[in-house]
């Protein structure tokens, strides 16, 4: 199917999905959730064995798109609710893709961006990439990424990232585990197909197996974190700080929050 916000390219055993806004630093909008679960589900059906996400241009994701964010102002809680859900949708979706997922970070990833770039199985980034998950500069809330980051990282770890929304370079996130491999700019591509060959030489049938395993001891806790985050997303933006936050921010000025 044709797409607009990103590309799909199939080679044989490689499929290689690039989020294709650089004019916005790949920012998500809602036809781009759409867009990725309709590609990851072209390349699940495909021959393709791996898929290696990239961004186009300096940024990898950015996080969400601004004309979005305008609009979550001016939401119903039912469409907050069912924002909240597609969100979750896709982050659930990366999580248990079931085939294996390279992300090829090639610039900063940030607040969703960072969430797409991390949970793939494994994440390449240039020393220049930034991860980072900013919601509560905002009045945000990081909700629904919290359900797998403490997963991957650990609560400490975790509660440091998302109390304080700071920017981590490449060299911090690989630390902390965030990041697989840090490679230089010219190797990434060629370094994310390497890791894929190396995939596809092994067993489809254990590969799929593995993951299928890692994935359901976990989904029942996951799910029901989920639907908990998903609520709080939803009721977050119904907040005076939440409105405060988006206006601040859209303004390019300091908040004043008001804490209720």
């Amino acid at each position: 199917m044709p797409y607009s916000t990103l590309t799909l390219q199939i080679e044989a055993e490689l499929a290689t999905v690039t989020l294709n806004r650089p004019e916005k630093r790949n920012a998500i909008s809602t036809e781009m959730i759409e867009e990725l679960l309709a590609a990851l589900a072209e390349a699940e059906s495909s021959p393709a064995r791996v898929v290696i996400l990239t961004g186009a241009g300096k940024a990898f994701c950015s996080g969400m798109d601004l004309e979005s964010l305008k609009a979550l102002a001016q939401q119903s809680p039912q469409q907050s609710l069912e924002d909240s859900k597609r969100m979750a949708r896709m982050f659930r979706r990366l999580w248990s893709y079931p085939k294996p997922l390279i992300a090829a970070v090639n610039g900063p990833a940030i607040a969703g961006g960072c969430a797409i770039a991390t949970l793939c199985d494994f994440t390449l980034a240039v020393p220049e990439a930034q991860f980072g998950y900013t919601e509560v500069r905002i009045g945000f809330i990081p909700a629904i990424v919290s359900v797998f980051l403490v997963r991957q990282i650990g609560e400490k770890r975790a509660r440091d990232l998302l109390l304080t929304g700071r920017i981590l370079d490449a060299g911090e996130a690989h630390e902390m585990g965030l990041v697989t491999e840090v490679v230089p700019p010219e190797k990434l591509m060629d370094s994310a197909r390497e890791l894929a060959e190396a995939l596809i030489a092994s067993s489809p049938t254990s590969l799929a197996r593995t993951k299928r395993l890692l994935c359901e001891t976990a989904a029942d806790q996951i799910d029901r974190a989920l639907a908990l985050a998903i609520e709080e997303n939803a009721r977050i933006r119904a907040t005076s700080d939440f409105r405060e936050g988006l206006a601040s921010f859209l303004e390019k000025r300091k908040p004043n929050w008001s804490g209720s």
